[in-house]
């Protein structure tokens, strides 16, 4: 069985775009390359093809990820209710300090930007719950204590 991989819309329009780049322009752009590389000579000895062999490698891996996500994405848009929900913006208080956190899917996160995954420890305690409600997460680090400040 394949796990389903849950995606935002903005998410989903991400990849979408990522692969028309990397099918429009990365992928004629190396197979250019690769064309040009061979002209220099003995191909066992030839850094630049090895350099493009490399990178039509990487190309054609992400493109077959991205595949493999949209193929099995689910959409999920946010609910209205107040509670959060993927798509969600958290606003939490943690020891003190405000953080701002968006729900997305796990193939979206990225904690540095604020983009936290519904599967995470702390954004799976969050989902269900509303403003004034107070959660504890257990990360790797340790138990977390978050205030729910508010949810749009």
């Amino acid at each position: 069985m394949v796990k389903k991989v849950i995606l935002t819309k903005q998410g989903r329009e991400r990849l979408i775009k990522e692969l028309e780049g990397l099918k429009k322009v990365s992928r004629p752009a190396v197979v250019e390359r690769i064309k040009k590389s061979r002209d220099y000579g003995d191909l066992s000895e030839n850094a630049e093809y090895e350099d493009a062999r490399n990178e039509q490698s990487f190309v054609e891996g992400r493109i077959q990820e991205i595949e493999h996500m949209l193929k099995y994405a689910e959409v999920s848009e946010k609910k209205g209710s107040g509670e959060v929900s993927l798509g969600s913006i958290v606003k939490v208080k943690i020891d003190g300090e405000s953080f701002d956190y968006e729900i997305v899917g796990s193939t979206e996160a990225d904690p540095m930007a604020g983009k936290i995954s519904i599967e995470s420890p702390v954004g799976s305690v969050l989902v269900g719950k509303k403003a004034g409600e107070k959660v504890t997460a257990q990360t790797p680090s340790g138990e977390v204590k978050l205030n729910i400040l508010s949810v749009n």
